[in-house]
């Protein structure tokens, strides 16, 4: 395990290091903001369901699995209690002190599923994008930013039953 930790340490360090270029850091401070307890992706849910009248109970469900997914990394999180890195200086400040899972992980990665589902491809670069800038602004571990992805997925995935009947 601890080769394992090593890896992941090392692996933070060196993404951190591209924080190091202005723009890189304003870019991931940006991503990482709007990232901030779901509310790009839950903004995005609600502009969906106002304007695809249509889909709008599959987006509004969507919205659901996505604050589901989010909350529930929040809930392990609690459990878990991983402290955040202490090893690099972050560049934004953080809501609390535990690191596992990532919660922005979490809501963009069930974002991608559930969004990608109704035909948004965009999603997808955005959540991957925002997975990205909680390891250059210093505040997630790699494998904080993996569990919370893979939490986020499984919950859209677990909804997509729910989602599509709404369709």
């Amino acid at each position: 395990m601890d080769h394992l930790d090593d890896m992941d340490r090392r692996l933070l360090s060196a993404l951190h290091e591209c924080g190091t270029d202005p723009r890189v850091a304003a870019a991931a401070r940006a991503l990482s903001f709007a990232g901030e307890h779901g509310a790009v992706w839950l903004t995005a849910g609600l502009v969906g369901a106002a304007i695809d009248r249509r889909r709008r109970p599959a987006w509004l469900r969507g919205t659901a699995l996505t604050g589901t997914a989010h909350l529930t990394s929040m809930g392990v999180k609690r459990l878990v209690r991983r402290p955040r890195p202490a090893h690099v200086t972050p560049l934004v400040r953080t809501a609390g002190r535990h690191s596992f899972p990532s919660s922005h992980a979490a809501s963009a990665a069930a974002a991608a599923v559930v969004y990608g589902a109704l035909g948004v491809r965009a999603v997808l670069p955005l959540a991957a994008a925002v997975c990205l800038s909680r390891l250059v602004v210093g505040v997630h571990y790699p494998s904080d930013v993996a569990a919370g992805a893979a939490l986020g997925a499984l919950t859209a995935r677990l909804g997509a039953g729910w989602m599509e009947a709404a369709r």
